[in-house]
């Protein structure tokens, strides 16, 4: 049986949130008072506390249990909020429990987002040596993984360049590469992989998956469902700071899917979008591999216009993938009367994207200008089980966004 590396029990993290005060201005003198009042309060607590309005508290993990194995690769998933980033935070030493206590056996290596990990002022040389020094490794160590860690990064050119003026992707690469090569025995990683090209981002899943095999520990956080299917074994769902389900991987993914799909927002209504027009509804629906949406303007004035109208597809990240024109082809003015509405219906029939998370947006073209509203409804689309081409035995990780309709002959000769 392996050997238990991360031991979790009842871990709890609370925020306090500061509120602004309704008041636009504050004198010297309530500050002052503000203060000696509160130092009062402290050295006579009083046996009934009287809540105070401009902090709330929030607790982004509570009584979170678990254990990890070695060996072990764990996709932790959830939407955003749930408490992700601040359960790997606390394993990462970085941020304080509130409550509960944590064991972990082993040195651990963590890449949380970009910024943290580095010295800005000293250079990609040296924040290698610093890096394996902070890991308990000597100078020796370090120095027969320098090489493979510059090859992975491809920094070379600028390993003698202080990190504060890398960009964002350089910063990324190195980061990971000394994280991933410096030999911990637990590799923790957050989102911040979504930074890297597509063809970094290959690399990194695959050197991670080659720490896994190695009977290193892997905690990963992403949004990518493919990346985690691909790359975990087991995984922890969390739902508003609290473990929803702790299985195999796929197991837990499917219930993630499940609760996108039933409590992402595929419709918004009621929208003021100009003083003359209500966006009265904005909805979408999808049947295996068609989308279907429906979108309604109302005028609550006279006299207005609207010229052509579109919807636009994007990808989780941001990335336009696509534009449907639903307007008047004539490109003539549309007149709406008070309390009239115009309502846009239309289908996508082969939307052929890989499975994953998307935004819907529209815009309308009114004789004022554009009224944009980008990226407004989650779109979850799954493998589509009516789909029998030989390109589905692939993960869409490796596929692209899109899926092509192709023929292909073969012969030998």
């Amino acid at each position: 049986m392996s050997e238990t590396i991360i031991q979790v029990e009842n871990l709890s993290k609370k925020y306090i949130i500061g509120h602004q005060p309704q008041e636009r201005y504050v004198a010297l003198r309530d500050v002052l008072t503000n203060g000696i009042k509160s130092l009062g309060q402290r050295l006579r607590p009083s046996k009934q506390q009287v809540p105070d309005p401009c902090h709330e508290e929030f607790w982004a993990l509570q009584d979170v249990s678990f254990e990890v194995k070695r060996g072990d690769r764990i996709g932790i998933i959830g939407r955003n909020g749930a408490g992700k980033s601040t359960l790997l935070k606390i394993l990462s030493r970085i941020t304080e429990p509130t409550r509960g206590r944590i064991a972990i056996k082993g040195r651990v290596a963590s890449l949380l987002e970009v910024g943290t990990g580095f010295h800005p002022e000293l250079t990609g040389r040296e924040n290698i040596y610093l890096n394996g020094a902070i890991l308990g490794m000597s100078r020796a160590e370090i120095g027969r993984k320098f090489d493979e860690i510059v090859a992975f990064a491809e920094v070379e050119k600028f390993l003698d360049t202080p990190v504060k003026r890398y960009s964002s992707g350089m910063y990324v690469r190195l980061a990971f590469a000394v994280a991933a090569h410096l030999e911990p025995e637990i590799l923790i990683v957050d989102e911040v992989l979504a930074v890297g090209d597509a063809q970094f981002q290959k690399k990194c899943l695959g050197k991670m998956e080659d720490v896994g095999k190695e009977g290193r520990t892997v905690l990963f956080v992403s949004h990518n469902i493919e990346a985690i299917k691909t790359l975990c074994t087991r995984g922890l769902l969390l739902e508003k700071g609290i473990i929803k389900l702790q299985e195999d991987v796929y197991t837990a993914v499917d219930l993630y899917s499940q609760l996108n799909l039933n409590s992402g927002i595929n419709h918004i209504a009621n929208i003021p979008l100009t003083s003359s027009l209500l966006l009265e509804s904005f909805t979408y629906k999808i049947f295996s591999n068609e989308l279907e949406f429906s979108l309604k303007i109302r005028s609550h004035k006279e006299d207005s216009y609207i010229l052509s109208a579109v919807i636009l597809l994007y990808t989780i990240t941001g990335v336009r993938l696509a534009l449907i024109d639903i307007g008047n082809k004539q490109q003539t003015k549309i007149p709406l009367y008070a309390n009239q509405t115009i309502n846009y219906f239309g289908k996508v029939r082969d939307l052929n994207l890989i499975p994953g998370n998307y935004k819907l947006g529209f815009a309308i073209q009114t004789t004022s200008g554009w009224i944009d509203r980008y990226q407004i409804l989650d779109v979850l689309i799954e493998e589509s089980i009516n789909q029998n081409s030989t390109i589905f035995k692939y993960p869409s990780t490796v596929r692209g966004i899109i899926n092509l309709k192709y023929d292909v002959e073969m012969s030998i000769i």
